[in-house]
């Protein structure tokens, strides 16, 4: 199993010192967290993608290479690829590149994220957004799986004998990951393909995310993937610890009550008993976390939000230094012990690689996604 953190990139006010950093430090504080992350034996470290204030990552290839070059063995992924309103042949050559360069060290994830003026700043209508997702995702496959594309849609220009370079490092296309809170339409497309589907959860309750996974765990066998429970499963969270759960409370709570993506809501208790939301000691963290596993099944990657709500980089690193010293070791033992044999790892590039070496050719499937607007 795959652990890791996410960032959203968000520049916030720490709401305990009123100092608001600037877009250069939390830039450079995103590669220092990347790099603890590798440091403390973390597998992945994911990114967002945004374009508009309060936010940093509108460039999240350029970030990730960056770190790539400072990295020996984390995965770097995308916690969202804007798949709605980058254009898909960007997408194919951008990411090719950030493959070739990582030597293989990145999948991505996509998504429609959840900033609604940024589809008229980029030529699309919201209420487009998932017959987009929908469109732009399968040209993006065609353009990693095929050498020319002939290629005709309703959103975009067509293309006539068009090849994609780079082509994807040893022929083998970066694994994708359909990240979505709410639209089954994604899960389907996540089974369809026979991809990955990431649920992050964060402002959900276990009930929800339970029908979205076992919704896409039902298609992924539909379409002839695999089992059920052999489905490509990644979770979302989120974590504040100190030794003493005492202390985690009080030191978060002013950062929690002041977020602006939860901030003046629910209180800190009700959102911690009602979503993955945990705020307490290393072995709190270890326990829920596990639990998770009884509402989504045996998964493969899990990650967590660590750097928000205006946490100083200090603070974030000691977060890294828990996480690796005494969470992880714990739930990678735990969840290998619970995990059953025929159900797969997390994939990466070698893996996927040995995997097409060992079966030249991959079975196609005779259904059809259609997604009516």
């Amino acid at each position: 199993m795959q652990f890791g953190i996410f960032t959203v990139g968000d520049v916030t006010t720490d709401p305990t010192t009123g100092r608001t950093p600037t877009e250069h430090e939390r830039i450079t504080a995103t590669v220092a967290i990347a790099k603890k992350a590798e440091e403390v034996g973390l597998d992945v470290f994911a990114t967002g993608q945004h374009h508009n204030p309060p936010f940093i990552p509108s460039a999240p290839t350029t970030t990730l290479a960056y770190i790539a070059a400072q990295t020996e063995r984390i995965i770097l992924s995308t916690s969202t690829t804007l798949i709605t309103t980058t254009d898909p042949v960007r997408i194919a050559e951008d990411y090719a590149t950030l493959q070739h360069l990582s030597g293989g060290r990145m999948d991505l994830m996509m998504g429609r994220g959840n900033t609604g003026p940024v589809y008229p700043w980029f030529g699309k209508d919201i209420r487009d957004g998932i017959p987009l997702a929908i469109e732009n995702y399968a040209l993006l496959h065609r353009l990693w799986c095929e050498e020319v594309v002939n290629w005709q849609g309703k959103y975009r220009t067509p293309l006539q004998g068009f090849t994609s370079t780079p082509r994807p490092l040893d022929g083998i296309p970066p694994f994708v990951w359909h990240g979505s809170i709410r639209s089954p339409e994604i899960a389907e497309q996540a089974a369809y393909y026979g991809d990955g589907f990431f649920s992050n959860h964060i402002f959900w309750p276990a009930s929800h995310t339970k029908q979205m996974v076992q919704l896409y765990r039902r298609r992924f066998e539909h379409y002839g993937h695999g089992t059920a429970d052999q489905a490509i499963v990644g979770l979302g969270g989120q974590v504040f610890m100190r030794k003493n759960s005492q202390d985690a409370v009080r030191e978060f709570r002013p950062y929690f009550d002041n977020a602006p993506v939860y901030g003046h809501g629910p209180s800190l208790e009700e959102f911690t008993s009602q979503t993955p939301l945990t705020v307490g000691s290393p072995q709190e963290v270890i326990e829920k976390t596990l639990g998770f596993r009884e509402y989504a099944g045996d998964y493969q990657r899990q990650l967590w939000l660590l750097d928000h709500a205006g946490l100083p980089l200090k603070t974030v690193l000691e977060q890294l230094d828990i996480l690796g010293e005494e969470v992880v070791p714990v739930l990678r033992k735990e969840f290998a012990a619970l995990k059953p044999a025929h159900v797969p790892d997390a994939p990466t590039h070698a893996s996927r690689l040995a995997d097409a070496l060992s079966t030249p050719s991959v079975p196609s499937t005779d259904a059809t996604l259609e997604v009516t607007k």
